[in-house]
């Protein structure tokens, strides 16, 4: 499992022109699932995003998380992110977990992610999306389980 995350100052998701998702200040999170991934899995990487320190703190550190902060998040399920990419110059898919099981996990990890009461809203799993975000810092992390 991959999450993706970028420190955002605002962000937002579209289908067909409208939008199914927008935060404020937060996380902006990209996950990919692959085949070996699990609901373990997803426990964890829940809470290393929601406990991950991107926020500055009063000296401008990156001390404090998104729980710290009460921020928002946003989550995109992302298959591009389980690509196999280590050979030649075509992504191979491989690794990815099938769709059936990977809108199943990622259902969880949103109705998990929930549960923490902060702003959460999310893409639609499977859809073209476009995602606009204003990327804070630059700050961007790849975190894997």
């Amino acid at each position: 499992m991959k999450a993706l995350i970028q420190r955002v100052s605002s962000s937002h998701v579209e289908v067909n022109g409208k939008v199914v998702g927008e935060i404020d200040m937060g996380l902006l999170v990209f996950l990919g699932l692959e085949k070996k991934d699990s609901e373990l899995d997803a426990d964890k990487m829940i809470s290393k995003v929601l406990s991950y320190r991107v926020f500055p703190d009063e000296n401008q550190k990156m001390n404090l998380s998104l729980k710290d902060i009460s921020g928002d998040i946003l989550l995109v399920s992302q298959f591009t992110l389980a690509a196999d990419t280590k050979n030649g110059t075509r992504a191979g898919f491989s690794t990815a977990m099938p769709p059936n099981e990977a809108e199943n996990l990622y259902n969880y990890f949103v109705a998990k992610t929930r549960a923490f009461n902060l702003k959460t809203e999310c893409g639609i799993f499977g859809a073209d999306m476009s995602v606009s975000l204003i990327n804070d810092g630059p700050v961007t992390f790849l975190l894997e389980v």
